[in-house]
Parts: structure tokens; C-alpha cells; sequence
């Protein structure tokens, strides 16, 4: 399942407490972040011990522009979580709204 920038956006502007996923490089994430933790896609596997105990509350991951995050969207629910959403557009989207 995916989330569009907007009903992001609207969820951060409010102050709530997301788990909230940026999948891009690091280089990337120092250039523009929207304050989501970074784990780059590559490292996702071996740090799946990071998200323990997340397995049944709403994880949101974002990327450049969907792809890798779509990516992370499925490894992770290959790996038991339920609700794992996408954020459509990535962060070009999120910018350009």
C-alpha cells in the first residue's frame, strides 16, 4: 500500500510520530532530508534488527523517486511486516508539492 506526499505532509505538519524510513545514500540524505532515519536500501537486510518490534505498527519508506523504496516495501514485508507503505513519488514529489 502506498502514501501520497500530501497525506504525508499533512501527518508530519501535525507532529505525529511515524516510523519513517529514508532508503536513499547518504550522500543523498545530507543533501535533502525530511527527517526520516536513514538505512540505504543495500543495508536494509543486514539491519532488519533495527525495526524489531515494528512488525505490526505502520512503517513508511521513501526514496529519490519510489523505486528503491518500493524495493524496501517488499523486502520488508518478506520479512513479516504488516503494514508497510510506500511513499508515491518519493521525495521529488514530497519537494515539487
Amino acid at each position: 500500500m502506498d502514501i501520497t506526499v500530501q497525506e504525508l505532509k499533512e501527518r508530519l505538519d501535525k507532529g505525529e510520530k511515524l516510523n519513517l524510513f529514508d532508503v536513499r545514500e547518504p550522500n543523498e540524505y545530507e543533501a535533502d532530508n525530511i527527517g526520516a532515519t536513514l538505512i540505504p536500501l543495500g543495508d536494509l537486510p543486514y539491519r532488519l534488527d533495527e525495526l524489531d518490534g515494528l512488525q505490526e505498527e505502520e512503517i513508511i519508506v521513501h526514496c529519490r523517486s519510489g523505486a528503491r523504496s518500493a524495493r524496501a516495501q517488499q523486502l520488508l514485508e518478506e520479512n513479516g511486516f504488516a503494514n508497510v507503505r510506500n511513499l508515491t513519488g518519493g521525495i521529488l514529489a514530497y519537494r515539487a508539492q
